[in-house]
């Protein structure tokens, strides 16, 4: 049985990331599964590596972490064993793609789709998450450009799969799906 999973989207420090996590240990105590965290964050300085400690301690300690900096739809088909799985963040997923694998437009589409397709099509419990970059001023480079595009085809192609879409707002969680307009 698919279950579908949710999407969590949010500016920084919007509170997304606690809000998931708070939603992932909530399914796995009524489902009774076991929770892994799959960190797509690779360590590039010395405040990122804070940033990635200050998040694994406060993690509660029976979760389990998969470090997934680049291909996470492959190791969603290969997981077994039934389990909730919190993915954050697809923000830092596109990045590794764009700046460890190199990746051109083509490709990074390509693995948008397998991404999507994997959460779909597993029988886990997903949780994902991704940053909002969308509403803010036109970045003044072609990188960041690309990269905002990017990202925004890929929170667009990954909301529309998802079960339910939640937006994090100053800490407070937002259903999408039930504001979702439909044209006449």
């Amino acid at each position: 049985m698919v279950l579908g999973y949710t999407f969590v989207l949010g500016g920084a420090r919007s509170g997304k990331s606690s809000f998931a996590e708070q939603l992932a240990l909530r399914i796995s105590e009524i489902y009774a599964m076991n929770v892994t965290y799959v960190a797509t964050a690779q360590v590039s300085d010395d405040e990122m590596q804070e940033r990635i400690q200050r998040h694994r301690s406060g993690r509660p300690s029976q979760w389990e972490t998969a470090e997934i900096p680049l291909n996470v739809s492959y190791w969603l088909q290969t997981e077994r064993a039934p389990q909730v799985i919190l993915i954050d963040c697809l923000s830092l997923l596109l990045n590794n793609w764009m700046f460890l694998d190199g990746c051109d437009e083509e490709q990074v589409f390509a693995r948008i789709d397998a991404l999507v397709a994997a959460m779909a099509e597993t029988e886990h419990r997903v949780i994902v998450v991704s940053n909002e970059v969308g509403q803010g001023i036109v970045p003044g480079d072609g990188v960041s450009r690309r990269y905002r595009d990017w990202l925004g085809v890929m929170n667009q192609k990954t909301a529309q799969c998802a079960e339910k879409v939640i937006w994090v707002v100053a800490g407070i969680p937002v259903d999408l799906r039930k504001l979702q307009v439909s044209l006449p």
